[in-house]
């Protein structure tokens, strides 16, 4: 790959980076933690895909990648699902584009980009889909948790959070401080 090549292909990654990091992930998730890896990796794996030269190298690297991302997705901290999603969309997307503009298709090249765009933004403006957040709480009417005392707790967790819970999970319960933590679930765009 020329340095001309190589000059373009970084500059077009880096805008596509730049428009699914602060364009769609940043505006509806407000969290920076991601956001130095997202670009870090997205980077560094476009330099290493293009230093590599052939495709049979890139598409081997590319495979490699994804399988240390699984590694890594098993051991370390827990990432959350539209974290590792960003992620893997951002490391893969190098590899397209030095596959892609080492074989001079640049319309590929700019379908395969603006496809990806244009799926995370549809998936990220919940088109046709209604997203459930969730909190954890620290529970102690202690007696609503029980199964038959559903409609209860939930009544109950509407009521005093003010959000539209949906559903809600009960995980530890200590009986000694006679409380619960509770995951609930509700819908951001929903009434109750």
């Amino acid at each position: 790959m020329s340095n001309l090549h190589l000059l373009l292909g970084f500059l077009l990654n880096f805008c596509v980076a730049l428009l699914i990091v602060r364009g769609i992930y940043y505006p509806t998730r407000h969290s920076k933690e991601y956001v130095l890896a997202f670009f870090t990796l997205n980077t560094s794996v476009f330099l290493i895909s293009s230093l590599l030269g052939g495709i049979d190298l890139s598409v081997g690297f590319g495979f490699s990648l994804f399988a240390i991302f699984s590694v890594l997705r098993y051991r370390t901290d827990p990432m959350p699902v539209r974290e590792m999603t960003y992620l893997f969309v951002l490391m893969s997307l190098p590899v397209i584009d030095t596959v892609l503009l080492s074989q001079s298709n640049y319309l590929a090249l700019l379908v395969a980009n603006g496809m990806t765009i244009l799926v995370l933004y549809v998936g990220e403006k919940e088109w046709g889909c209604h997203y459930d957040q969730k909190k954890s709480i620290i529970y102690e009417k202690i007696d609503l948790i029980k199964p038959e005392n559903h409609a209860r707790l939930l009544a109950d967790l509407r009521e005093r959070t003010g959000l539209p819970v949906t559903r809600c999970e009960i995980g530890r319960i200590d009986f000694l401080r006679d409380v619960a933590e509770i995951k609930i679930y509700y819908c951001k765009g929903r009434l109750n």
